[in-house]
């Protein structure tokens, strides 16, 4: 089979670029997805059109257009389009950037800053920013995967418009890849047959990611069977290689790290084992420790299961350790089988609501003292100042339980745990019931 190659016409310098950035989109009505931004009479379309552009931050997924989008931002509005990079900047380099930037303002030319991953920036880098957006020497336009409420400084913050990038649908990456395929900036100078399944099929599998989807679909065609009239022919077979190893969108230290494990815990929660099951395997799809699982699923069966059944515990622990002996990819039926247990368990937060409670009282009064009768007495002199008297063995009673007083005397009367009414806690909430109505007794 002959070796198909990109770079054989004459405009092989351009043919020599992605076709991700060959294909990137110099005006609105190029631009593909985010209509909820940029569709007619939409806020940030307005703005464009009205010249009133202001910094902001793109937050989403990767590939959904965020850098072209501010690049189609700085054309319309005429603005000199700095690209500056988090990961390769510090504050050395923020200061000559806005020292040019503020220099080009005198001489009445904006500067639109586009700052990739500016979460990544700590928080003097962040400042930097600040004297020169209030001052309006740049329109900063950040961008960021991960919830800018926590990554981005309120200084900062404050002073941007968020606007929020949604993943592409299939549909947009559908009609992308088959523009790829007619624009001469593309493919469209190749004679490319790909059935309109494959396309879907690229589609589906880019999940929602612009530039997956065309690096995909360039690497099909590269390596698409050439035939005798110089036609490229993309096979089954090809879409099928090329498509055999994705990476999920998970980022273990990033937000949907913690939108995953909350998505699990929310099925659990809610009693629905598919749920959990999915989001459970989403996690260990996208690389996460399972030992991490595991420990969150310790959590959970005390927080969420609690007394209404003290064996979900059990299996919880028991799954760790099961996966700690066994390790990926075996232990994920382990992990299955904890969440289907704790999904279909009754469920309390007795637990968490006394351990939340006692809490607020310890805070507020953190230094109550410990009450005589039940603090240790080891020595004779502890024992002549009272520690230990008035104590009384539970077990030498008939009830097994005395009316002796435990805790300290501003919070005698408090009660945290409150057992509910599901699986075990039930005959729970009955005895304890009885015991405190007995020792308010007279």
């Amino acid at each position: 089979m002959e070796q198909l190659s990109l770079f054989s016409n004459t405009e092989s310098q351009v043919r020599m670029q992605p076709l991700a950035s060959r294909l990137r989109p110099e005006t609105l009505d190029e631009y593909v997805g985010q209509k909820h931004l940029v569709g007619p009479g939409c806020l940030l379309r307005q703005l464009i059109e009205k010249d009133q552009v202001s910094s902001m931050i793109f937050w989403g997924p990767p590939g959904v257009g965020k850098t072209t989008l501010a690049r189609i931002i700085a054309k319309s509005t005429n603005a000199k389009f700095v690209e500056f990079s988090a990961v390769t900047s510090g504050i050395k380099e923020v200061k000559e950037v806005m020292k040019q930037a503020e220099d080009n303002r005198l001489l009445g030319i904006r500067t639109l800053l586009f700052t990739d991953e500016i979460h990544r920036f700590n928080k003097a880098q962040q400042d930097a920013f600040l004297p020169y957006v209030e001052k309006g020497s740049i329109v900063l336009v950040g961008a960021t995967t991960e919830n800018p409420s926590f990554e981005i400084n309120s200084a900062l913050l404050s002073r941007c418009k968020v606007f929020i990038l949604k993943a592409l649908e299939e549909e947009d990456l559908y009609e992308l890849l088959q523009h790829a395929l007619k624009s001469e900036k593309g493919l469209g100078n190749m004679q490319v047959s790909i059935s309109e399944d494959h396309l879907h099929a690229i589609a589906n599998f880019a999940n929602g990611d612009a530039r997956t989807a065309l690096n995909t679909l360039e690497m099909c065609v590269l390596n698409g069977e050439i035939r005798s009239d110089g036609s490229i022919e993309v096979s089954a077979e090809t879409v099928a290689q090329c498509m055999d190893r994705r990476s999920l969108l998970y980022d273990k230290s990033g937000e949907e790290h913690y939108n995953l494990i909350s998505a699990l815990h929310k099925s659990m929660r809610n009693s629905d084992p598919d749920a959990a099951v999915y989001w459970v395997n989403r996690m260990i799809d996208g690389g996460e420790n399972p030992l991490y699982i595991a420990r969150r699923l310790v959590r959970f069966a005390s927080e969420d299961v609690g007394m209404a059944d003290s064996g979900a515990l059990q299996v919880a622990v028991a799954a760790y350790q099961a996966c700690h002996f066994l390790g990926l990819p075996e232990c994920n039926v382990h992990l299955a089988h904890a969440v289907v247990y704790l999904s279909m368990a009754p469920k309390s937060n007795a637990l968490e609501v006394a351990c939340n409670e006692a809490m607020e009282d310890i805070r507020e009064m953190p230094a109550e003292p410990v009450p005589m009768n039940i603090r240790n007495a080891p020595t004779k002199l502890m024992k002549d100042a009272g520690y230990g008297k008035g104590y009384i063995y539970a077990h030498d009673t008939e009830e097994k339980i005395t009316k002796m007083q435990c805790l300290p005397d501003k919070l005698k009367d408090r009660t945290y745990y409150h057992p509910g009414v599901k699986g075990a806690e039930a005959e729970i909430r009955e005895r304890l019931e009885a015991i405190r109505k007995w020792r308010n007794e007279p």
